[in-house]
This record gives C-alpha cells, structure tokens and sequence, in this order.
C-alpha cells in the first residue's frame, strides 16, 4: 500500500534524523569544554562567564533546528499509520455489514456507513471509497474492480476502502500533493448454509 511505503521511508530516515541530534550534542559538549581551558591566571572564570551564554544559545537554536524536523517525521508516521489501520479495521466492519444484511441494496448501504463510521472512530475525517471487487483481487491497484458483492450462499469476493490522508501541517496550500492514499481490503465468504438473500433469483 502507497501508505505503508511512506510510513517506511519515514521510519527509515529517522536514524539520520537522530544521527544528526547526536552529532550537535557531541559538538556542544566539546564547545563547553573548549570554553574551560582557558590559558592564564585569573581569565578562566571571566572566559567561561563570556562564553557560557553564547554557547548555551547556540545549544538550544541547533537543537530547535534538529528536533523540529524528527518530531515532524513522527507525527507523519502516525497519520499514516493511523489511517492504514483504519482502513483496514474499515474494510473489515464494512464486509460483515455486508455479509448479515437483508438484500444487497441494504447491505451496501450498510458496508459504506459502517466503513465511514470506522474510520471516524480513528479521527480519519471524510467518506471513504468503498469497493466491492472480485476474488483476488488487489485493492491496492489503480482498478481493483466493482460490483462483485452478492449475498449468494457460498460466494466469496473483497471489500476495498480507500481514502487519502493529508500529512500534518500541509493545509490548503499543498493538497493534492503531499496526500497519502491508504487502502484496506477483507475477503468476505457468504455462509454457504444461509437462506439466499440475492434481490434477483436465477
């Protein structure tokens, strides 16, 4: 799934994101260090006195910089995350509306509210895509398919559910570009022993 690709790429820059924070640190430490060694009787206290504030700035504006950028990756990692399992979770609630309901008519109907509703409970905003595809088949595929849902005994088909999420703090100004497109599929198998609830009989 396009989410997952991102998330992954996410989690893989962030040992050079935490590299970088490391390397600051380790160049603080050794800034403070050259401040005490100061040469002469009577000119450390006054150097270090000098020094300790500049260096102190500096400290906390390198790490203002670093850790911006690594807590920014985080919270991309759990958008995306978040909306993955929420497809998913979605496809899965969406099938089994589908499954127990009285006539396709109603059981789509069923599967998409129950999909809108999942997600909501996930704090993924908007309705998501919901398809009903053959056996098989990938949801995520630009087509993956329609119109395979039949609450024939035994039949067997996938419920796909797709929705785009927008990563933090891109608003208005970047939508459409730096949009993540999930997807959630479940295989869904009409028990063979139930009464046939097709709307349109051989």
């Amino acid at each position: 799934m396009a989410g997952d690709r991102v998330a992954r790429a996410i989690l893989h820059s962030l040992p050079r994101a935490i590299m970088m924070i490391r390397t600051g640190c380790v160049a603080f430490v050794r800034r403070v260090g050259r401040i005490g060694r100061v040469v002469g009787p009577g000119q450390e206290g006054r150097a270090t006195r000098a020094d300790d504030g500049s260096a102190m700035i500096e400290f906390v504006g390198l790490s203002v910089v670093l850790l911006i950028p690594f807590v920014y990756l985080f919270l991309c990692v759990f958008a995306v995350q978040r909306a993955a399992f929420g497809v998913t979770q979605a496809a899965r609630e969406a099938g089994r509306a589908f499954a127990t309901a009285d006539s396709e008519t109603q059981g789509m109907d069923r599967a998409r509210l129950a999909a809108q509703l999942a997600l909501a409970d996930q704090g993924v905003p908007g309705a998501p895509q919901v398809r009903f595809a053959p056996e098989g088949a990938d949801c995520g595929a630009g087509d993956p398919g329609d119109g395979a849902a039949t609450l024939e005994p035994g039949a067997s088909f996938v419920v796909c559910v797709r929705t785009v999420v927008a990563l933090p703090g891109t608003g208005a100004l970047f939508s459409g570009i730096t949009d993540v497109t999930v997807n959630g599929q479940f295989t869904v198998v009409i028990d063979q022993f139930r009464a046939d609830r097709r709307e349109t009989q051989p």
